[in-house]
């Protein structure tokens, strides 16, 4: 089989879910598996396939239109007289590009943001737009994101994935010392039932605990 790895490293990692897939390395995987085709990145572009098809001896297909077309990079851009705080856009950001907090006004980190558009349907009021990050002509595909931008929105995303997950551990364990204090101030006979459903989940917390541990 393929190595996913050195897919995934000829990929342009906006993270943008357009090939069909959760990121980037999970299309690779999928590549290397004979799961997808290697003309499903529209960020990518024709260039992109053709890198693609002389790793994998795959021939050279057009992009697929269904999932998108190769264009030019864009950048989100906040309109900060509509922000309404709401965080959304924050928490769809694969490579935490948007900075700000509840009920402030939003920005974007323009050298962060990959262009993946996964703000814009989220954000409640319509204040995110995009904007060329090139002059006209605006260079596409490959032309306009270079390997060393792909390796640095990698990064942010792994960083991504372990900020989100380190949260919900927390949460997790915020909830369960809430339940155990709920538990504790509840009768001896209801208290029975509860304890059964409190042993359940702390071992899911214990479980995802565990596998926190084993990925470092």
């Amino acid at each position: 089989m393929l190595d996913p790895r050195q897919i995934d490293a000829l990929l342009p990692q906006t993270q943008c879910t357009r090939c069909g897939y959760p990121d980037c390395a999970r299309y690779a995987q999928a590549i290397a598996q004979g799961e997808a085709g290697i003309n499903q990145c529209p960020p990518g572009g024709s260039e992109g396939v053709r890198r693609l098809a002389e790793l994998t001896g795959l021939p050279a297909l057009p992009l697929s239109e269904a999932h998108g077309q190769e264009g030019p990079l864009q950048l989100a851009v906040i309109d900060e007289d509509w922000c309404i705080g709401c965080t959304l856009c924050i928490k769809a950001c694969p490579v935490d590009a948007i900075v700000g907090a509840s009920k402030h006004m939003h920005t974007i980190v323009e050298a962060d943001c990959t262009g993946c558009e996964l703000c814009i349907p989220v954000c409640p009021v319509d204040c995110i737009s995009l904007v060329s990050a090139h002059p006209a002509p605006a260079p596409t595909g490959w032309d306009a994101w270079s390997p060393r931008q792909a390796d640095q929105a990698r990064e942010r995303y792994q960083l991504h994935q372990v900020r989100v997950s380190r949260t919900k551990l927390e949460n997790d364990a915020r909830l369960q010392v809430k339940a155990e204090q709920k538990l504790a101030d509840l009768p001896a006979a209801s208290r029975l039932t509860d304890v059964s459903e409190l042993d359940k989940k702390r071992a899911v917390i214990e479980a995802a605990l565990a596998r926190a541990r084993s990925r470092r």
